[in-house]
């Protein structure tokens, strides 16, 4: 099976005051369709820069990313924020919901912002899928963090994206809820057959994977040289 995600030594510095600070140091790596990867690593490793290379939604110093065969360094702004639409469901640590709609729209605001038209048996789908087709009418306040999650995460799928990146999606819920909305995200991607990429620094939540990266200090490592996965 071909790459769908291919990153070629990217390399990504932050000026912070007078100090440049490397934030990706040259990282490599390929992620197959249908796959689900997880990248792992302590905070200031560079994974969450790495999301937002990842996502279009800012350009390495130098090296490619290159999705579904679409170099993003050739792409002009507007060309990025197309292929953002159609092709990438993003997930993030916070809901991002909007608090004075219900859930429905929610996750119809999707479809409005790429301009799609609703598809109502894979909207009933996904709504199934993730457990929450009966909080449709519901506001985000009058869900708990799990369903939120599950809302957000039924919104980055509801336009059919050919990948979902995932940045921290359990970071502000409690195991039980954690251990549900992860084992959702892997149902989905057996079951619709999406791409994941997942950033987290947990290794509980990183073993949902098909195969896990590690990063530390701006480059991938071994296992062996990832302190807190000693032991798991």
């Amino acid at each position: 099976m071909p790459a769908f995600i291919v990153a070629t030594d990217l390399k990504k510095t932050y000026r912070v005051g007078k100090v440049d600070v490397p934030a990706l140091r040259g990282i490599s790596f390929q992620v197959k369709q249908g796959e689900f990867v997880s990248v792992v690593g302590p905070s200031g490793s560079g994974k969450s820069t790495l999301f937002y290379l990842l996502g279009g939604l800012t350009r390495a110093d130098s090296g490619m990313v290159v999705i579904d065969g679409d170099d993003f360094a050739q792409l002009s702004d507007a060309q990025r924020t197309r292929m953002r639409k159609s092709k990438i469901g993003f997930v993030f640590q916070k809901f991002n919901l909007l608090p004075t709609l219900d859930a429905r729209s929610n996750i119809a605001i999707a479809q409005d912002i790429a301009g799609k038209p609703t598809d109502p048996a894979y909207f009933q789908k996904i709504s199934d899928l993730l457990g929450i087709s009966k909080r449709m009418h519901h506001r985000p306040s009058e869900l708990s963090g799990g369903e939120q999650q599950r809302v957000a995460l039924a919104r980055a799928l509801i336009n059919k994206p050919a990948i979902v990146l995932a940045d921290e999606p359990t970071g502000n819920l409690d195991s039980r809820n954690s251990d549900i909305v992860l084992a959702m995200l892997r149902q989905t991607n057996k079951d619709l057959g999406q791409t994941v990429l997942m950033i987290t620094h947990n290794p509980e939540a990183a073993s949902y994977a098909d195969r896990i990266i590690h990063m530390r200090d701006g480059e991938i490592v071994a296992p062996e040289q990832d302190p807190q996965w000693k032991g798991h």
